[in-house]
């Protein structure tokens, strides 16, 4: 079982920065890779950015440029922690963004509410 914890979200103007962080805990082994997820109202859940256990990282078009995701560098067999290092924002960019685990099984985060202002 992974416990995952989003936390960093708030309301920035347009152009700010926000660093969002995803605190993983439990059976660190049973995940191959991590992500963040974002859902806008009326809008489907789209993937925002994703790292695997070998820091391969992949991102939505949307955010290439303006968003990194990053793993702590300490990290044990049952704890690590994720971050999504969001700059020149924008209002599209508002929605709640989740953390996802993969692996043997799937496992969400509650999310945290990013809301970008014109």
């Amino acid at each position: 079982q992974v416990r995952l914890v989003e936390s960093g979200g708030g309301l920035v103007q347009a152009g700010g920065s926000l660093r969002l962080s995803c605190a993983a805990s439990g059976s660190m082994s049973s995940i191959v890779g991590m992500g963040w997820y974002r859902q806008a109202p009326g809008k489907t859940r789209e993937l925002v950015a994703s790292i695997t256990s070998g820091e391969t990282t992949k991102y939505a078009d949307s955010v290439k440029g303006r968003f990194t995701i990053s793993r702590d560098n300490v990290s044990t067999m049952y704890a690590n922690t994720m971050y999504l290092q969001m700059n020149s924002l924008k209002p599209e960019d508002t929605g709640v963004y989740l953390c996802h685990g993969w692996g043997t099984h799937d496992y969400w985060g509650r999310g945290t509410q990013v809301t970008v202002s014109s």
